[in-house]
């Protein structure tokens, strides 16, 4: 090894076959891969003298092997929090998480026929990353009459504390792609998913805007991770 080499990552190449991920992923398929062996891949390098199979699987092992947890941290936080994992690298990783985040969006189950709060939550959660940004989002559901979600929208984005939600918007949504009803959702990052002043006041703006477009106000949901509350539940 020469003194260039011994400075450098062990990378992809460096590895026996037998533990290269982008050769088994070839010739087994994706899904064949563990979630070490497609962190390596995304990752790229490891250190000097240990290998990217092994720098992945310590930083999986940092977050108790929950991809969600590592997919809720920023940018910073990845670099910040794992030896070897720079800018670059952290950017790829994010960038891995949004692809997959986008993915899901882009695929809504639109033959869900949803009849209650429970399996809206579940909608929720496989369709947008609510459970677990740390800033709010608020979305919108649109609902054809016998209650099947046509499709799902993101209508803003805001910081750690509230988003703003413009009516307007909402409406004009739900009326150029002919809703016959919505479920309006967003999170709340602090984990409480009791609605606050604020939220029942936009609600009931919501509620009084839609019967005006003769539009079903379904729902309000909070996603607050992994609680939830639903203003239709409540009676509200």
């Amino acid at each position: 090894m020469t003194m260039d080499d011994s400075k450098r990552g062990v990378r992809m190449s460096d590895l026996d076959d037998s533990d290269k991920p982008r050769e088994k992923a070839l010739k087994n398929g994706i899904g064949s891969l563990s979630n070490t062996e497609l962190l390596a891949i995304v990752i790229g390098s490891g250190l000097p003298g240990m290998p990217v199979t092994e720098l992945s699987r310590s930083i999986l092992a940092s977050v108790s092997n929950r991809l969600s947890a590592l997919a809720s941290q920023t940018i910073h936080e990845i670099a910040r929090g794992n030896k070897g994992i720079g800018p670059a690298k952290a950017v790829a990783i994010a960038a891995a998480f949004e692809l997959g985040r986008r993915c899901a969006a882009e695929m809504p189950r639109e033959d869900l026929q949803v009849r209650t709060s429970s399996e809206l939550d579940s909608y929720i959660r496989h369709n947008t990353n609510l459970e677990t940004i740390r800033h709010e989002e608020f979305w919108v559901l649109l609902m054809s009459r016998s209650n099947r979600i046509k499709s799902a929208h993101c209508i803003s984005k805001g910081g750690t504390m509230a988003t703003v939600v413009d009516v307007k918007l909402i409406m004009k949504l739900a009326v150029d792609l002919l809703a016959d009803g919505i479920v309006v959702v967003h999170n709340h990052p602090s984990g409480n998913a009791k609605p606050s002043l604020e939220d029942k006041i936009l609600t009931d703006k919501i509620k009084k805007a839609c019967d005006i477009f003769s539009i079903r106000l379904i729902d309000h949901i909070i996603i607050a991770g992994k609680r939830y509350y639903s203003f239709n539940d409540e009676g509200k």
